[in-house]
């Protein structure tokens, strides 16, 4: 039993990887309690598991193994990867969601959810590119773990890319056509493209959300690919 997790309840929800793990996913549960949480996600009707629950209190409890393939991001993709249940590790964070009320994560999940994180992105040798929220990989279909999620504690221990403070560039995008192609390139889906701005400004600028490419959100993006291709964000 891993040092860092607090009790084991197998999921029956889950089957073999087709792919190396190369991802990290955080999601919320939007349920009303970490039991009925912890009973959906080992129940086999629901078909739907994680590897990791923590719970608002700071309990790990391990779901599925990481060598398996956890049912926990459904439909979706990122940077050219279609199943990206294959090719990650999925946390669940006990929350109630925008649905039941949306509001701060506590500080003991996320004193609990620091160190898993890093021992997984360690152990993997994950890029903090690829460690992502829900609303990230599934754009059209999911907004968790919501523009609350601090992600920027996670980039200050380098488990995720911060968010660019210093924008080089005004307006670098000529037209929105050439903005979609961008985000694609950065790992969006664009498929429902107003979705995939949203999605984006969620990550990114989570103090406006409202599927509008602007100037700021052009910039913003335009940044983390010049970061990524000076090798600055790995």
């Amino acid at each position: 039993m891993d040092e860092l997790v607090h009790r084991s309840v197998p999921s029956p929800n889950w089957d073999e990887r087709k792919l190396p793990v190369s991802m990290a996913v955080i999601h919320y549960t939007e349920m009303p309690s970490v039991e009925e949480s912890l009973a959906r996600l080992i129940d086999p009707q629901a078909k739907v598991s994680a590897h990791y629950l923590i719970s608002e209190a700071g309990e790990v409890i391990r779901l599925v193994d990481e060598d398996k393939r956890a049912w926990h991001a459904g439909q979706s993709y990122w940077r050219g990867h279609p199943d990206v249940n294959s090719a990650s590790i999925g946390i669940e964070l006990d929350h109630p969601g925008h649905a039941l009320g949306y509001r701060e994560f506590s500080e003991a999940q996320l004193d609990a959810l620091v160190p898993l994180l890093a021992r997984i992105v360690r152990e993997y040798d994950i890029p903090r590119a690829n460690v992502v929220g829900h609303s990230d990989i599934a754009p059209a279909r999911k907004i968790d773990p919501g523009e609350l999620f601090p992600w920027d504690r996670l980039a200050e221990y380098k488990l995720c890319l911060p968010r660019p403070e210093k924008l080089e560039q005004g307006d670098p995008f000529h037209n929105d056509a050439a903005f979609y192609l961008a985000l694609e390139r950065f790992g969006y889906d664009i498929t429902e493209g107003r979705k995939a701005v949203e999605a984006f400004q969620r990550r990114w600028r989570p103090h406006r959300i409202d599927g509008e490419i602007d100037g700021q959100v052009r910039a913003i993006l335009f940044q983390l690919l010049l970061d990524r291709d000076r090798g600055h964000a790995r």
